[in-house]
């Protein structure tokens, strides 16, 4: 059997506005193949992994971190940067939100629209 990796899906309520921030924040393009998904890639490689986006009637915005009784989230997305600061200014720019709560001091969790965690930390981390 032969398996690949292809894509991670983030649900929202407006996932045409969850997919335009992460377009506009990692300079990637956006495709709409049908009316219920929408698609971001990288142009420039145009390689795997995309990041999926689809449209949730009653989506529930995750708590993070994690609290009783409410939704929690599912999955994050770190992203690999030279410069943390400027990385984070440029989310800041793109309509994501520092989180209350940072686990490290080299590196910053943020929440995007739709309230999914996601991290940037220094490219020597990887």
């Amino acid at each position: 059997m032969n398996v690949s990796y292809m894509a991670v899906v983030l649900d929202s309520a407006d996932s045409d506005a969850l997919s335009a921030f992460y377009a506009n924040m990692l300079g990637w393009e956006r495709m709409k193949p049908d009316d219920e998904w929408i698609i971001v890639y990288n142009k420039e490689s145009r390689n795997f992994p995309l990041i999926t986006f689809q449209q949730i009637e009653n989506y529930e915005r995750p708590k993070w971190p994690a609290e009783h009784g409410k939704q929690q989230q599912m999955v994050h997305l770190d992203f690999h940067v030279d410069d943390v600061d400027e990385a984070v200014k440029h989310a800041i720019s793109c309509g994501a939100v520092l989180s209350d709560i940072q686990l490290e001091d080299a590196w910053r969790v943020m929440l995007d629209p739709a309230g999914h965690p996601f991290c940037i930390l220094p490219v020597h981390s990887a």
